[in-house]
Parts: C-alpha cells; sequence; structure tokens
C-alpha cells in the first residue's frame, strides 16, 4: 500500500532555493510529499518561477489593485483563506521574510514551521551571519522550530551545524549556512513523514516522547 503524501504549503519572500530542495525531492520521489501551493509576498521573487516552472500553484500577495504594496492585515486575511482552501498538512516557511501576528498563527488550520539560520535559542530575527561572526562563535547553524506568536521561540524540531572558519565573512558564512538549509529541510520533512516527529502533537505544544528534540547533525568544513 503506496504511503499518503504530506501535503504541504510553502510561504517565501526570495530566491526560493529551499523551495526547489523540495520540488526537487518530491520530483524525484524521495520524499513523499505534495507541494499544494506556494503563497509569495513579492511579486519579484524567483521562488515563484520555480514553483510555476513545476506546475505548483502560486498566490502572489504583494500589492493591492491600486498599485500599494498589501498591508500585513490584507495579506494575512487572503493567505489564511488560500491556505484552508489548499488544506494542507504542514506549512513551511521557507524564506519569508514578514513577521505574522498572533492572530494569523492561533488561525492556521495546521502545523506552521519556520527554517531560522541561526543555532536557536541564540540569535533570534535577522542579521544572523553578522551576529554570530562579531560574537566570535566557534560554531554556527540552522534550526527548523515550530512558529509560535513569539519571534523565532517556538520549539526547535532539528538543527545542522558547522564549524566557523577565521576567514569566514558574513557572505561565506551564509553560503555554507545555506548548504546546510538544503540538507536540514528534507531531513525534517522526512522526520515528519515517518513520524518520528509528529506534526500532530507538536502543533498542540506536546511532543510524544520517542526522542529528544531537537534532531541534530553535523557538518564538516568541506
Amino acid at each position: 500500500m503506496s504511503q499518503k503524501p504530506l501535503k504541504i504549503a510553502v510561504l517565501v519572500s526570495g530566491s526560493g532555493s529551499n523551495l526547489q530542495v523540495m520540488i526537487d525531492a518530491m520530483k524525484s520521489g524521495n520524499l513523499a510529499i505534495d507541494i499544494v501551493g506556494v503563497i509569495s509576498n513579492r511579486e519579484d521573487a524567483y521562488a515563484i518561477i520555480r514553483a510555476k516552472d513545476a506546475g505548483i500553484p502560486v498566490s502572489v500577495l504583494s500589492h493591492v489593485p491600486n498599485g500599494r504594496r498589501m498591508g500585513i492585515n490584507t495579506f494575512e486575511k487572503y493567505a489564511l483563506q488560500q491556505i484552508q482552501d489548499w488544506s494542507p498538512d504542514l506549512v513551511v516557511l521557507a524564506g519569508f521574510m514578514r513577521v505574522l501576528s498572533a492572530q494569523f498563527i492561533n488561525n492556521m488550520p495546521c502545523t506552521m514551521i519556520n527554517l531560522h539560520p541561526s543555532l536557536l535559542p541564540y540569535y533570534k530575527g535577522l542579521d544572523t551571519h553578522q551576529r554570530v561572526l562579531r560574537s566570535g562563535d566557534k560554531y554556527h547553524g540552522c534550526s527548523i522550530h515550530v512558529v509560535t506568536p513569539k519571534l523565532d521561540a517556538g520549539q526547535v524540531l532539528t538543527q545542522a551545524w558547522l564549524a566557523v572558519d577565521v576567514l569566514d565573512t558574513p557572505k561565506s558564512l551564509a553560503k555554507r549556512v545555506q548548504t546546510l538549509e538544503h540538507r536540514l529541510v528534507p531531513y525534517t520533512l522526512d522526520m515528519m513523514i515517518k513520524k518520528v516527529i509528529d506534526i500532530d502533537t507538536i502543533r498542540v505544544g506536546r511532543m510524544n516522547g520517542m526522542i529528544p528534540l531537537p534532531l541534530k547533525f553535523w557538518m564538516d568544513n568541506e
């Protein structure tokens, strides 16, 4: 009996490299996922092209009809309606760059996770690579966590980390962490598909006790 795929909706703002990782895994059959739709808050996001090329429905919620940029309340109204119409099992924020309201998050009909470029709980918010270098930290990485009304404060599900090189710049460190992200996203989804991470229990704020969280893996400097 074939496994029912995990239905995913993805929110994006930029190039969509992690969206492409998910698309490739879906198309190749390496992950039992079905990307049911993509929402972008920017009309110039390259992620839109990636989704359309893959035949995935796209909703662009960037501007209202008179040309003004869509406010967050309007965005959330239409985004929530679209997500409800698609009826996903999971919403993934992959490079989505708007802060969502507590009302939107609490009304989400399924679990929502976010990919953040730091080893949470350290360096919540923006400019994580610059802040790591300024602090002289030896290690850096990325985390996938449950979205809650408090910014970057939800249960951390998975993390991947690397050693900071003395020659790293914010740009080089961002590129190296992005490589980690491209491994962490399918890894995390695979853990959800296999029920190692149970999206139903994390939605209500508790885990099933099967594993200690977060799950972690290491990436060498090469």
